[in-house]
C-alpha cells in the first residue's frame, strides 16, 4: 500500500521530471511484485523465500535480485536522466531470467552466479557517479547547494537491505522479516521524500538550457577573447548561482558546446574555472583592502560560505588564505 501511495503521489507531482516517474515506476513495480509473492505465500503456501531454512536457494536469490533491479532504477535515471530508457533497463534484467532458466535446467549449483548479479549492477552505479560528479562541476559553479552525497547514502541502504535479505533467508529468527520490512518501509519514505523536495541539479540547468540538438555556431578563437573580456567587465562570477548557461549572454553555444570549449580551451571543468577567477578576485580584494576579513572576502568573491571559500583556497593555493596573506607581507 505504501509503494502504491508513493508511485501515485510522484506520479500526481512529476512536473515532466523523469527522475519521479522513474521512482514512481520502481515504487508501483516493489508493490505489484511483493503483492504477488504475498498472495503466494497466504493462499497458496509457495515457499517463495523461507525463514529458517538451512541455505539461500536459487529461487530466493533470483526474488532478491528481482528487488535489488527494482532499487536501481531510481539512481541510474537520477544520475543521468534520458539515460535508462526501457531497452537498458530490461537489458540490465536480462541475466536474471537467464539464470533462472539455467539454475532449473542445469544440475550445478548457480548460487553464486546469481549472487553476482546486484554486485554487477553496483559496478555500473558505481561509474555512472564518477559521470554525475564531472557533470555538475561542468555546469556549475558551486557544489554546495547541490546534495552529491544522496547516491551514496541510497547505495549504503541497498547494501544493508541486500545484507539482510540474504541473512534473513539462512536466519532461524523469523523475527528478522519484520526488522527488514520496517527498514524497506524507512528506506522507501526516505527516498520519495527526496524525490519530491529535495533539489534537482538537472532540473535547475534544464529549467535554463535550450534545446540541445539546435544549430551552434562552431567555437572559433574569438570566443576566448569575448568571454574573458565579459568577464573581467562584468564580473558575474561574484553570484554563487552562476551557471555554465549563463555564459550563453556572450557566447552563441548550447550546454554541450559551452562545456567542451571551457574542458577544451582552459583545461578544466567550469567549477574549476570559475573558482580560479574567484581566488584571483580574492587575492585582488585582499591586496586593495588589508583590512577586510577572510569571512568579507568570502561573502564578496562569490563563494556560498567562509567554509566552501577556505576549501576552495586551500586546494588551489596549497596554503589557507591566512597563510598566503602572511607570506605576501600582511601579518594582521
Amino acid at each position: 500500500m505504501l509503494c502504491i501511495f508513493g508511485a501515485w503521489l510522484c506520479l500526481k507531482h512529476n512536473d515532466g521530471n523523469r527522475i519521479r516517474i522513474a521512482w514512481a515506476v520502481a515504487l508501483f513495480l516493489w508493490g505489484m511484485l511483493e503483492t504477488v509473492l504475498v498472495t503466494g505465500v497466504i493462499l497458496y503456501d509457495i515457499p517463495i523465500v523461507k525463514p529458517g531454512t538451512e541455505s539461500l536457494t536459487g529461487n530466493a536469490m533470483i526474488v532478491g535480485g528481482l528487488f535489488g533491479w527494482i532499487l536501481f532504477i531510481y539512481p541510474f535515471e537520477a544520475l543521468r536522466p534520458g539515460y535508462l530508457v526501457w531497452w537498458r533497463s530490461a537489458l540490465q534484467l536480462l541475466p536474471l531470467p537467464i539464470l533462472a532458466i539455467l539454475d532449473y535446467v542445469l544440475p550445478i549449483d548457480l548460487r553464486l552466479l546469481i549472487a553476482l548479479y546486484p554486485l554487477c549492477l553496483l559496478n555500473l552505479l558505481i561509474v555512472q557517479i564518477r559521470k554525475y560528479r564531472i557533470w555538475c562541476e561542468n555546469n556549475f559553479s558551486t557544489m554546495d547547494n547541490i546534495d552529491a552525497q544522496w547516491i551514496v547514502r541510497y547505495i549504503v541502504m541497498l547494501v544493508v537491505a541486500g545484507g539482510s535479505f540474504f541473512w534473513i533467508c539462512v536466519s532461524h529468527d523469523p523475527s528478522r522479516v519484520f526488522t527488514q520490512d520496517l527498514y524497506l518501509l524507512f528506506l522507501i519514505a526516505y527516498t520519495t521524500e527526496r524525490v519530491l523536495y529535495r533539489p534537482d541539479p538537472w532540473k535547475q540547468l534544464c529549467s535554463t538550457t535550450m534545446d540541445e540538438q539546435e544549430e551552434v555556431n562552431p567555437v572559433n578563437a574569438t570566443y576566448r577573447a569575448t568571454l574573458e573580456t565579459w568577464l573581467d567587465k562584468e564580473k558575474p562570477y561574484l553570484n554563487p548561482d552562476f551557471q555554465l548557461t549563463d555564459l550563453r549572454q556572450v557566447l552563441p553555444l548550447n550546454r554541450t558546446y559551452l562545456s567542451q570549449f571551457i574542458n577544451t580551451e582552459y583545461g578544466c571543468t567550469f567549477y574549476q574555472f570559475v573558482n580560479r577567477r574567484r581566488i584571483d578576485e580574492a587575492k585582488r580584494m585582499k591586496t586593495e583592502h588589508p583590512d577586510w576579513t577572510v569571512h568579507d572576502i568570502s561573502q564578496r568573491c562569490g563563494f556560498s560560505s567562509p567554509r566552501a571559500f577556505y576549501r576552495t583556497f586551500a586546494r588551489e593555493t596549497g596554503m589557507t588564505p591566512k597563510e598566503w596573506w602572511f607570506n605576501q607581507g600582511d601579518n594582521s
